[in-house]
């Protein structure tokens, strides 16, 4: 009963809806931002005290529909005819709508390498099989060669991680293979490089990569 009373003190809508559709929507939002009703009513109610998460939903709803009527007129369609953004289409079952790769870099730079694969484990336990988080093989891939040249060492870090889920990731292994050379460890990037050629035989950039440092290992 606590939870249907507090979707009724709605989030500046309630004399716009009547009252199931009211808590249909306010559900919906729950629902969109992984959150409890609590997260935003946290006020009792009457107190007239501030609550400053329910004026970010007023604004977002309002933001909300002010894009969703800007496609209906760009698309010269009405609202049956367009997808329309909600909330869920950012938050994505979070409250704070960011992108994965941006959460883990943060974390890099504020507690290092190992808090962020710690994080990385945690979060791909909590929200993995949902729409949350990008936990495909694309997402450490990318951050991986994003630190290469400053921070070998911390793309390595975030590379074997990858290759800990995606085993077969040849691109992975590729970019081990590159990450060792800035470590200046010819041997061990020459065994990645080894891995992702295995993995993909007809990639010619890796194979050609592979050569260039048996030769150059040659040639000292």
């Amino acid at each position: 009963m606590k939870q249907f009373a507090m979707l009724a003190f709605a989030v500046g809508v309630v004399q716009a809806q009547p009252g199931p559709d009211l808590m249909a929507k306010m559900q919906t939002f729950s629902k969109a931002l992984g959150v409890a009703c609590e997260y935003c009513h946290t006020a009792p109610r009457g107190s007239g005290l501030a609550e400053p998460k329910k004026d970010i939903a007023r604004a977002m709803m309002a933001m909300t529909a002010d894009i969703n009527a800007k496609i209906e007129a760009a698309a010269a369609k009405d609202a049956n005819g367009v997808v329309a953004v909600d909330c869920i289409t950012c938050h994505r079952g979070v409250a704070v709508p960011r992108q994965l790769s941006e959460i883990l870099s943060q974390t890099i730079r504020e507690k290092g390498v190992a808090a962020a694969v710690a994080q990385y484990r945690e979060l791909r336990r909590q929200y993995f099989g949902g729409q949350s988080y990008d936990f495909s093989e694309g997402t450490l891939l990318t951050l991986g060669q994003q630190l290469t040249a400053a921070k070998p060492d911390d793309a390595i870090a975030l590379l074997e991680l990858n290759v800990e889920f995606y085993p077969q990731s040849a691109s992975t292994f590729a970019a081990l293979g590159y990450a060792y050379t800035r470590k200046f460890d010819d041997a061990t990037a020459m065994k990645y490089l080894e891995k992702a050629v295995a993995l993909d035989p007809d990639n010619g950039v890796v194979r050609g990569q592979l050569e260039q440092l048996r030769s150059y290992r040659r040639r000292k």
